[in-house]
């Protein structure tokens, strides 16, 4: 028979050693550094000091430095709690993330941010343009521009005011086509 037998752990060890598990996993974690504040405000229209007050914010909701779409739709979905943000969020997702790597660096964030608050007219055209077409072809078809603006109603809610008919999208669309397709190709470009 053995004469040692094993103590049992008690629960406080346990939660030390989880914990120190979760630590070093944490540690582990690869967290990405932005370029150069200097770099960034001579290609974004933000002062430095804007710069560290919008890195922390990102900081702050993004710890590792970059944002996958997942979080991003739950960041968003907060602005619109009475709609469905989740595809509007996901097209958007999808302009920021320029290197379409998947996730958005602290740079693809502010470089959109700063054509979207500062741009000229057509740095803010050139860059919804890119939110519209989705796959990216050059163009924006009916089904796309569909896509988006359903997207939109859908973040707003039902609980607009007025009460949106069901059909309004498509008006929109229609709308939008009549007055942009100019040769009435059933597409709309940059140009």
């Amino acid at each position: 028979l053995p004469t040692h037998f094993p103590t049992p752990i008690s629960s406080s060890t346990k939660s030390r050693r989880s914990k120190k598990i979760e630590d070093e996993l944490e540690m582990t974690t690869v967290c990405y550094r932005p370029e150069g504040l200097e770099q960034l405000e001579s290609q974004t229209n933000f002062t430095k000091k804007e710069l560290q007050v919008l890195y922390r914010g990102f900081k702050n909701e993004c710890p590792s430095g970059v944002v996958n779409e997942e979080t991003f739709k739950q960041i968003y979905a907060q602005f619109f709690p009475h709609g469905d943000a989740s595809m509007y969020a996901h097209y958007l997702f999808n302009a920021f993330d320029t290197a379409q790597t998947g996730s958005v660096k602290f740079e693809e964030f502010v470089m959109a941010l700063s054509t979207l608050l500062r741009g000229t007219v057509h740095e803010k055209l050139r860059w919804t343009f890119n939110l519209y077409d989705i796959n990216k072809d050059g163009y924006i078809n009916n089904q796309e521009m569909m896509d988006i603006v359903k997207a939109i109603y859908d973040m707003m809610g039902k609980y607009t005011y007025p009460v949106l008919k069901d059909d309004a999208p498509r008006q929109h669309v229609d709308v939008f086509f009549q007055k942009m397709d100019k040769n009435k190709d059933g597409i709309v470009t940059l140009d």
